[in-house]
C-alpha cells in the first residue's frame, strides 16, 4: 500500500470506515476462543471419566442404542452425530480406536490389526455393542450430570460416571494449541490393586503396560510428567545361529514400519541380514535372517541401536480438570480417579437410601391405609379436596410413626389403590416386605459408614469379574546402553596415502589399514606431537608422514600409548605411556610440552597394553661414557593424555630400536555380570565372574539342561532361563538329578562339561524331561524320599561320587530307584580327609611355582 493511501487511526475515525474492526482485534479474540475449544472439546481428556468429547459420545449413543445385540457401526456413527458437531470421518475413526483398546466395546468383524497396521473394514460391515465392563463401570443416568447437545435438541453427559481410572487404562493422546497430551496405558490390574492401596493409605507405584507386549525401561518414567522417556524395546530371541526372531513389537509400531527400518538400516550398512520374513498371523513373527559369519548378539545390539527395535517414549500427563488444562503425574490422577469412584459409590448409596426410605414410607402409608380401613371414610366426600381432606385426617393419628411428613402427592397416590388390591390385602407379606426394606436401609447405612471399605470391595468385585487374561503383557527391564559404534558394521575399507598426507574410504589405491563404519572416528598422530580426532571421511587430509591412524573407541582404556618424544626447548627426551579416552571432534592436541621444533623419537599404540622393552642410543659426545640406554616401559605407570611425562635422558638421542617385544600389563579382563539386563559388563556391576584372558570362556547352563559356551564379549546375550553362569573351568565335575521324560524315571550322572561351541542338552531331548538338582561339589550327597505305595520306606541317603563315577555328558546316567519317588533333596556334601590333603598340596604347588608370563596375561599371585 502506498504512502498515499495509508490513514491513520484518527482519519480513520473520521471517514466512512470508522465501523471496521482491526485484524489484530479479531485475531486476538478469536484465536483464544479457537484454542480454549480444541483444548476443551477436542484433544485432550477429562481426568475424571478419561474420555474426549467424541469418545464420550460415542458411548452415550451406543448405551442408548443398547439392547444387549450388536449394532452396524455405520448406524452408530449416525446416531452420534446428533451430539457431535462434526463429520462421519472423525466419529469413524475414534469409533475404531476405542475398539481397538478391547476394553469398552465388544467388537464383531474385521476391526483392522494393531500388529500389522492393517485398517478396520467399512462402517457397514462392521458391528459393535458395548461390553459388560462398560456397562457396569460407565454408565448411571442417576449420578450423571447432563447438558444440551450442540444444537439444542438432545441431551448428553458433561462427564460419564466412569468408577474406574479409565484414562490411565487405555491411554489416550492428542494435540492441541499450544500444548499437546500423551497418556501411555497401564495395566488393568496394577490399576485396580494401586486404587486399593490408595484408599487404604499404602504406598503404590504405576508404570505402563503396552497392548503390543515387548519389554520397557521405566528408570526415567517420571510419574508420566513432562520431561520423562521411556526407552521401549521389541522382544527379539535367537531362534538359531542364523535366524532371530521378533515376537513383540514396541508400543507405536507395527509390523509394517518395523520391516521398513530394518530394511532401510540394511540399505545403509548399519546391519547386515540376508532377508526379513514376516509371518505374523495372531501373533506377532518377524524372522529376520543373517548371513553366514555374522553375529547374532551383535545384530540384536544393532537391531535395537539403528532401527525401530527401540523406540524412545516422552509421556505428558496433560487432562482437564474444572475446565482447565493441568499437568498431572499418574499417581495423581490415580489418586483423583479413586476418590471420585469412592464419592460416586456414596452418591449412589445415598440415592439408593432415598429410594429405600420413600418405598418404607409409601409401603407404611399404603398398610396404614388399608389396615385402618381409612378408605371407607371417604364414601360420603363429594369433592376431590374433601376426599383429600378426609383422608389426611384419617392419618392424623398415625403420622408420628412415619420418618418424614405426609404430602399431597401421598394422599393422591392412596387414592389410586385399586379395589381388587385392598380387598386381596396380606398384612403378613406387608411387614414381611417393610422389614426387608429397612434391612436394605440398615445396610446400606452401613456401606455409607465404611465407605472406603465399601468402596475397596467394589474394585476387587471389578478385579475378580474382569481382571482374568489382563496381566502384565510388557516386560520391566533395565536396558544398557548400546553404544552404536561397537554394533555398526564394518562396512567400508579405509585407506592412507602417507607421503601425500591423505586418508579416508576413497583411496582405494593406497594403503589399507582397517575396515570401519561411517559413524567411527580416527584418531591421527603426527610426527610433531600433534593428535586430533576426526568422523570417517571420503578423503581427508591429515599431514604428511602421519605417525599413527587408528580406530578411535571412545572411554577406551586399554588402548595405550607408549611414546618417546624430544622436548623442542630444552632437546631433552621424555618417556611417557598414556590413554586417549574422551577429546573434543576435530580439536587439535599435543602429547609433547607444545614447545617449537618439538618431536617424537618413537611412538607404539598397544590395544591391550603392552608394554614393550627398547634400547636407546646416544650421539657420541665427550665424557659420555655409556651409549646405551634400555627403557622398559612397563615401569612406567599410564597416566592421562595431558602428562608430560618423565625424563629419559638430557643428551642428544641417535635412534631407538625395539628389543624386546611387550606383553600386557593391564591384566585379564575383570568381567561381571548384571542380572537386572541379563549382560556381562567391565564396569563392577552385579556378580564379579572372574578375570578372562584371551580364550577363556563364559560357561551358562539353563533350567532346561543345556549348557552354552560363550566367549566374554560384552555384546552377548543371555537366555532369562538361565539356571547359572561363571567363568568355565574344564576340570570341573557338575552332578545332576533328573527326570527322563522317555523313559519315566529319574537318573543320576557326574560329567565334565565339553569345550564346544554348539548349545548342547545334558537331560536328554524328551520335552517331558526336567533337571531337578545341578551341584558342582566334590563329593555331592542326595536324599530320595519315597511315595505312592513305597511312602512306608525309609529315606535313602546317597553318597552321589560312590553311587556313580564320571561319564560324558552325552550318558543317560544311572536310575536312582526302582520305587516311586516322592521328593529329592540335596544334603550338605561329604568332606573327605584327601581333599583337604590335596588342596593344601595344590596351595603350595602354586607358591613353589615361578609366575609366568604370555601377551595377554599380567603376573598375578593368587592368594586364599
Amino acid at each position: 500500500m502506498s504512502k498515499e493511501n495509508r490513514q491513520t487511526p484518527d482519519i480513520q475515525k473520521d471517514s466512512k470506515l470508522h465501523n471496521v474492526q482491526y485484524m489484530s482485534d479479531m485475531y486476538k479474540d478469536w484465536f483464544l476462543d479457537y484454542a480454549s475449544y480444541v483444548i476443551l472439546e477436542r484433544a485432550v481428556p477429562y481426568v475424571y471419566d478419561g474420555l474426549k468429547p467424541v469418545q464420550r459420545r460415542i458411548l452415550h449413543a451406543m448405551k442408548r442404542l443398547d439392547d444387549g445385540r450388536y449394532n452396524k457401526v455405520a448406524n452408530i456413527i449416525g446416531y452420534t452425530m446428533q451430539y457431535h458437531p462434526h463429520g462421519d470421518a472423525s466419529i469413524g475413526d475414534a469409533l475404531v480406536q476405542l475398539g481397538q483398546k478391547d476394553l469398552l466395546i465388544d467388537m464383531q468383524g474385521n476391526w483392522g490389526n494393531t500388529s500389522t497396521g492393517d485398517r478396520a473394514a467399512a462402517a457397514r460391515y462392521i458391528e459393535a455393542r458395548l461390553s459388560k465392563f462398560a456397562l457396569e463401570v460407565v454408565f448411571n443416568p442417576k449420578t450423571t450430570t447432563w447438558k444440551l447437545s450442540y444444537d439444542g435438541r438432545n441431551n448428553e453427559p458433561v462427564t460419564l460416571p466412569v468408577k474406574f481410572p479409565l484414562l490411565l487404562a487405555q491411554g489416550g493422546e492428542g494435540i492441541a494449541v499450544g500444548l499437546a497430551s500423551k497418556v501411555l496405558p497401564h495395566n488393568f490390574v496394577e490399576l485396580i490393586d494401586a486404587c486399593i492401596a490408595h484408599l487404604q493409605d499404602k504406598d503404590f507405584v504405576l508404570l505402563p503396560d503396552f497392548p503390543t507386549g515387548g519389554m520397557a525401561d521405566f528408570s526415567r518414567y517420571n510419574d508420566g510428567l513432562r520431561g520423562g522417556k521411556v526407552r521401549v524395546r521389541a522382544k527379539i530371541s535367537k531362534k538359531d545361529a542364523k535366524t532371530l526372531v521378533i515376537s513383540e513389537l514396541p508400543f507405536g509400531k507395527n509390523t509394517s514400519t518395523l520391516i521398513d527400518s530394518i530394511l532401510s538400516a540394511n540399505e545403509k550398512g548399519k546391519i547386515k541380514i540376508k532377508k526379513v520374513d514376516d509371518n505374523t498371523a495372531a501373533q506377532v513373527e518377524i524372522q529376520v535372517y543373517l548371513p553366514t559369519g555374522v553375529s547374532p548378539d551383535k545384530t540384536i545390539d544393532a537391531l535395537y541401536a539403528f532401527t525401530d527395535c527401540e523406540v524412545n517414549i516422552s509421556p505428558n500427563t496433560c487432562v482437564i480438570e474444572d475446565d482447565t488444562p493441568r499437568f498431572l503425574g499418574v499417581s495423581q490422577i490415580l489418586q483423583i480417579s479413586a476418590q471420585n469412584t469412592k464419592n460416586l459409590l456414596k452418591l449412589e448409596l445415598q440415592i439408593r437410601l432415598n429410594e429405600l426410605n420413600d418405598a418404607w414410607h409409601l409401603s407404611s402409608l399404603e398398610k396404614i391405609f388399608i389396615e385402618n380401613r381409612i378408605y371407607i371414610l371417604i364414601e360420603e366426600c363429594e369433592t376431590w379436596e374433601a376426599v383429600l381432606e378426609t383422608i389426611d385426617k384419617g392419618l392424623e393419628p398415625f403420622k408420628p410413626l412415619l420418618q418424614r411428613e405426609v404430602t399431597r402427592d401421598d394422599i393422591v397416590r392412596l387414592t389410586e389403590i385399586k379395589i381388587k388390591r385392598i380387598s386381596k390385602y396380606d398384612a403378613f407379606r406387608a411387614d414381611e416386605y417393610i422389614k426387608s426394606i429397612e434391612n436394605q436401609i440398615d445396610e446400606v447405612n452401613y456401606h455409607l459408614a465404611h465407605i472406603i471399605q465399601y468402596t475397596i470391595d467394589y474394585y476387587r468385585r471389578i478385579k475378580n469379574k474382569y481382571g482374568k487374561g489382563r496381566e502384565r503383557k510388557t516386560e520391566i527391564r533395565d536396558f544398557d546402553v548400546i553404544e552404536a559404534s561397537k554394533v555398526v558394521i564394518k562396512n567400508q575399507k579405509f585407506y592412507v596415502n602417507r607421503a601425500e598426507g591423505f586418508m579416508g574410504t576413497g583411496l582405494k589405491k593406497d594403503e589399507f589399514l582397517f575396515d570401519c563404519s561411517d559413524i567411527d572416528d580416527v584418531i591421527v598422530f603426527r610426527p610433531d606431537g600433534t593428535y586430533f580426532v576426526t568422523k570417517v571421511a571420503s578423503k581427508t587430509f591429515i599431514g604428511k608422514n602421519p605417525l599413527h591412524v587408528g580406530l578411535f573407541k571412545k572411554n577406551d582404556t586399554r588402548m595405550v600409548y607408549n611414546v618417546i618424544y624430544r622436548d623442542g626447548k630444552s632437546g631433552a627426551c621424555y618417556k611417557k605411556r598414556f590413554v586417549v579416552k574422551a577429546v573434543t571432534r576435530d580439536r587439535e592436541y599435543n602429547l609433547t610440552k607444545g614447545t617449537k621444533h618439538s618431536r617424537v623419537m618413537y611412538f607404539s599404540a598397544n590395544p591391550n597394553g603392552e608394554a614393550e622393552v627398547v634400547r636407546v642410543t646416544l650421539k657420541p659426545r665427550a665424557r659420555l661414557k655409556k651409549l646405551y640406554i634400555e627403557m622398559d616401559f612397563s615401569e612406567l605407570a599410564i597416566k592421562s593424555r595431558a602428562a608430560l611425562g618423565n625424563l629419559l635422558t638430557k643428551h642428544g638421542v641417535h635412534k631407538i630400536a625395539i628389543k624386546e617385544k611387550g606383553i600386557s600389563t593391564l591384566g585379564g579382563r575383570k568381567i561381571y555380570f548384571d542380572p537386572s539386563i541379563l549382560r556381562i559388563n567391565d564396569q563392577k556391576r552385579g556378580e564379579f565372574l572372574g578375570e578372562f584372558f584371551g580364550g577363556d570362556k563364559i560357561l551358562v547352563i539353563t533350567k532346561d539342561g543345556e549348557f552354552i559356551l560363550t566367549s566374554f564379549e560384552l555384546s552377548n546375550h543371555y537366555p532369562e532361563n538361565m539356571l547359572r553362569i561363571e567363568k568355565f573351568k574344564p576340570e570341573k565335575v557338575f552332578s545332576a538329578v533328573y527326570y527322563d521324560g522317555l523313559l519315566k524315571f529319574y537318573y543320576l550322572k557326574r560329567f565334565p562339561i565339553e569345550n564346544t561351541s554348539r548349545e548342547l542338552n545334558f537331560i536328554g531331548e524328551h520335552k517331558n524331561s526336567k533337571l531337578i538338582e545341578l551341584t558342582d561339589v566334590k563329593f555331592p550327597r542326595i536324599e530320595l524320599i519315597f511315595g505312592g505305595k513305597h511312602s512306608h520306606r525309609p529315606n535313602d541317603i546317597i553318597d552321589v561320587a560312590s553311587f556313580i563315577g564320571v561319564k560324558s555328558y552325552k550318558a543317560r546316567g544311572k536310575r536312582l530307584s526302582t520305587y516311586n519317588l516322592k521328593s529329592i533333596k540335596m544334603l550338605e556334601p561329604l568332606i573327605k580327609e584327601e581333599t583337604v590333603i590335596k588342596f593344601k598340596e595344590e596351595e603350595l604347588e602354586k607358591e613353589r611355582q615361578p609366575m609366568q608370563k604370555d601377551e595377554n596375561t599380567v603376573q598375578t599371585k593368587i592368594e586364599f
